[in-house]
């Protein structure tokens, strides 16, 4: 649901999880216009870029509340990597996998409105989540909301994800 939408008055957030190698359901593009690299230098203003092209249009508030030393500060801890996507040399999206103990959390994720409908959602997302697991991780989690894209939760869900919790709540003053 894009911003210029109506917000609706309950926020619904479905949480979902992967236990296993197993589970995983890959989904690659081929083209040969992009390519995905880790950002390597903690580039604050370069990850406030890809945070509110990628977010803005979803209501994203969480990382924009922080002010550019906190961010610096989880953007620099070894448990935080953030992949971005090229297509034919612009970035086009992101996906940010944060360890925690023995799980990683797909802490964000997306594409900015140019690259949709592509392919390449699927294919960063497989590509984050082998990530995940070629790291060690015994759990991969993810979490989803009413207000992010209408193909989120099945992208997940295709991937391999299964639900194993949804929490309805009034919709938090942030998001308006």
């Amino acid at each position: 649901m894009p911003i210029t939408d109506e917000l609706p008055t309950e926020l619904i957030t479905t949480y979902l999880e992967m236990k296993g190698p197993a589970e995983f359901k890959p989904a690659h593009t081929h083209d040969s216009a992009i390519r995905i690299e880790m950002m390597t230098t903690p580039d604050v203003e370069f990850y406030l870029f890809l945070y509110r092209s990628v977010g803005e249009v979803w209501r994203w508030r969480d990382r924009l509340q922080l002010n550019k030393d906190a961010l610096y500060a989880v953007l620099e801890r070894p448990q935080t990597r953030v992949y971005v996507l090229y297509a034919d040399g612009v970035p086009g999206g992101y996906i940010e996998l944060e360890q925690q103990e023995n799980m990683t959390e797909v802490a964000y994720f997306g594409l900015r409105a140019g690259f949709m409908g592509r392919g390449f959602g699927k294919h960063l997302l497989s590509f984050g989540v082998q990530k995940a697991w070629d790291a060690g991780t015994q759990r991969v989690w993810v979490h989803t909301c009413n207000l992010d894209g209408p193909h989120a939760l099945a992208n997940y869900q295709k991937r391999g994800f299964s639900i194993y919790d949804v929490v309805t709540e009034p919709m938090p003053e942030r998001y308006r």
